[in-house]
């Protein structure tokens, strides 16, 4: 057999899979089917989901090849130091789950472009829709097929476009039922992500303890990290060559919060979960997936950081992890999965599968929500009836998914690795947005020319002090860590670069909002009632341990 091909056990273990997701889909979709009441059953699965079903799901739509593929080979570059994403994203969880879940609630907001239509006006939801839109399809549903795709193409052989195009087939079948489907399915997802996950790091960290003739997960634990010991360090210093992906302390005081309040706060691909629960239902799975969040880095940074081990001490072959003639650290993840035996390798390439689909349909139904609720209903047909707005869903939902399928093919990653690369790029708009959506919230004076000014100011500041180093000396910069050196011209790190638009669109909301109040501007509000931020006793018992485990995290690997 070679290398590059699934076994028969392999297919057997995919098939089980395959046969386990399909046939549990279709009968929650038999089963919820005469239940269902209207578009808003079937875009949310208002009060169908349960706790573990939203945590399960919000888990599985954000786990996708990126985290696989693209977290472990910034795993196999910098180290432990990318898991500050996964750990940082469980606290936000939880300030996500105080804080904004329950306006959203109050209100009954069902799409972000509605809570915006709500809280300013309908040319900011419409602008804010139509922009979501083309995100989401042109960068999100691309990246997870194409990354996606890769992988499974090096583990199986199989042509590479042959594996999008399934990938995407099989995520429309799961989409095409609904949240409800969509959600439940999504439990059995997770269970084959993590067990596939564990199983390829138990396999890549006790290859390393054989590699150094000894036996054992622990042991070899041991060996990465005093062979590695640089790849261990959770603050990156000046000097470390991934130091512009991840400034130092900006991970837990800068702009990794706007990061991960923006993704899982003001995204209808990650709320859209909970939007149709009650608030201690909510509220209960979004803490179940804060704690399968501190989980994450062991499944897809460790593997990384074997193969990094592995790759130094000549165990791979050099060509494995070239691509155009450098070493390419998103080939981490495929390699690892090379070296399984028969049927474990199966099991991960399930689990890859998993990760994909299981983000390709989250990412499809709120595409479809969108534009259903607040293009088609609001600007094409207003007196649409119920069963048409399902029915538009369901085609928004094809028609997204070949377009992601045609673009994917010709969408490039660069040097800094897939997660890299998509996070820096998104945060030209997460600012901007973010600051939006915060003081929408929580500051009643704002109004929706300063949101306005936020996102499209934003954006063009994002822009500006990307290029500006090549047109202007940044190394005054340099002594308070703001400018790296990167050949020869002094860049400003991207979570930083995204801290200051943020400070930037702040300021500007806030002066343009109390100038117009002077000329009694008014825009929307929202129902607001404190008592509904205070949680009960087992959500806050749960949320102070995921607070320590993190703490305690940090303080090891500092």
């Amino acid at each position: 057999m070679k290398q590059h091909q699934l076994a028969t056990a392999d297919y057997i273990v995919f098939l089980i899979y395959f046969v386990v997701v399909a046939g549990y889909g279709l009968w929650i979709y038999q089963r919820k089917k005469s239940e269902a009441s209207g578009s808003k059953d079937y875009f949310l699965a208002e009060g169908s989901l349960t706790w573990w079903a939203i945590g399960s799901s919000l888990i599985a739509s954000n786990i996708s090849a990126e985290q696989f593929v693209a977290m472990s080979g910034s795993g196999f570059k910098m180290g432990l130091a990318i898991a500050a994403y996964e750990w940082m994203a469980a606290i936000t969880l939880v300030v996500v789950a105080v804080f904004f879940i329950p306006v959203y609630l109050k209100n009954r907001i069902f799409t972000m472009p509605q809570f915006l239509n709500q809280r300013y006006n309908g040319t900011v939801a419409m602008i804010m829709a139509i922009f979501w839109l083309l995100l989401y399809i042109i960068v999100n549903l691309t990246s997870i097929l194409y990354l996606g795709a890769i992988a499974a193409s090096t583990v199986s052989g199989i042509n590479l476009n042959v594996c999008m195009y399934a990938m995407a087939f099989f995520a429309v079948i799961i989409t095409l039922g609904g949240m409800k489907v969509i959600g439940f399915t999504d439990v059995i997802q997770v269970f084959f992500l993590i067990l596939g996950g564990l199983a390829t790091t138990y396999l890549a960290v006790n290859l390393v303890s054989e590699h150094y003739g000894t036996t054992g997960v622990f042991n070899g634990l041991h060996l990465m990290y005093t062979q590695a010991n640089d790849h261990f360090h959770m603050i990156l210093h000046r000097d470390n060559p991934s130091y512009i992906d991840l400034p130092g302390m900006t991970v837990l005081l800068g702009g990794l919060w706007i990061v991960n309040l923006n993704y899982w706060g003001c995204n209808q691909y990650i709320t859209q979960r909970a939007l149709g629960a009650d608030l201690p239902t909510a509220r209960g799975g979004i803490l179940f997936a804060a704690f399968l969040k501190l989980l994450m880095p062991v499944i897809v940074v460790l593997p990384g950081i074997a193969a990094y081990i592995l790759y130094k001490q000549n165990v791979f072959g050099a060509g494995e992890f070239l691509q155009g003639g450098e070493v390419n650290p998103d080939r981490a993840y495929p390699v690892l999965l090379n070296i399984l035996p028969a049927g474990l390798k199966g099991l991960s390439f399930a689990a890859l599968t998993a990760a994909v689909v299981a983000s390709l349909a989250g990412k499809a139904n709120s595409i479809a929500t969108i534009f259903t609720l607040d293009i088609y209903k609001k600007a094409i047909n207003p007196e649409a009836s119920e069963k048409t707005l399902v029915n538009t869903g369901k085609i928004a939902v094809v028609v997204a998914m070949v377009l992601g399928a045609l673009i994917a093919p010709h969408l490039g990653i660069d040097k800094k690795g897939g997660f890299t690369y998509i996070q820096e790029y998104t945060g030209f708009v997460s600012p901007g947005i973010f600051a939006m959506f915060i003081l929408g919230f929580f500051w009643k004076k704002a109004t929706s020319t300063a949101a306005m000014f936020a996102t499209i100011g934003g954006f063009l500041l994002s822009v500006l002090l990307k290029f500006l180093p090549g047109f202007a000396n940044l190394s005054f910069l340099a002594p308070f860590g703001f400018a790296v050196p990167v050949n020869g011209v002094y860049e400003i790190p991207f979570l930083d670069r995204m801290g200051f638009v943020f400070v930037f669109c702040i300021i500007g909301m806030v002066v343009i909002s109390l100038l117009e109040s002077r000329r009694t501007t008014r825009t929307g509000g929202l129902e607001i009632d404190t008592a509904m931020f205070r949680p009960n006793a087992t959500f806050t018992a749960g949320a102070l341990l995921v607070l320590g485990i993190v703490v305690a995290l940090y303080s090891v690997f500092w």
